[in-house]
């Protein structure tokens, strides 16, 4: 299971399979090309993955799978947030989400709310 954490200094994340300088550049390897069927065959379930996060209110470190979590994706960054319920003490909790934070969510399969502005 891979673990992520929220907070700014400490970020840990399980992503893997960033894609090379070289082949971004269009160099290959010379390996022959995989389809996806070949790479997950065999594949049972996909292990969810787990956040760090804390209660503001009861001061409780905790960890939350991805489906316990929502992201808010707004028009600024002061609109643009997470947010989950504290298993502590049920306080509803809403933080604010940076480019990283919102890269970690999604990546990590957040449910994701798109905000828009009525204009």
């Amino acid at each position: 299971m891979s673990t992520s954490t929220m907070s700014g200094a400490s970020e840990k994340t399980g992503v893997a399979g960033r894609t090379g300088a070289s082949e971004r550049a269009g160099v290959s390897s010379g390996a022959p090309e995989m389809s996806v069927v070949t790479a997950f065959a065999g594949m049972r379930r996909v292990v969810e993955t787990v956040f760090r996060a804390g209660c503001p209110d009861c001061r409780t470190d905790f960890e939350l799978r991805a489906s316990a979590l929502m992201l808010a994706i707004g028009a600024s960054s002061r609109t643009t947030f997470y947010s989950f319920t504290c298993p502590e003490c049920g306080a509803a909790v809403r933080k604010p989400a940076g480019e990283r934070i919102v890269e970690l969510l999604t990546v990590g399969g957040v449910r994701t709310l798109r905000l828009h502005s009525a204009g």
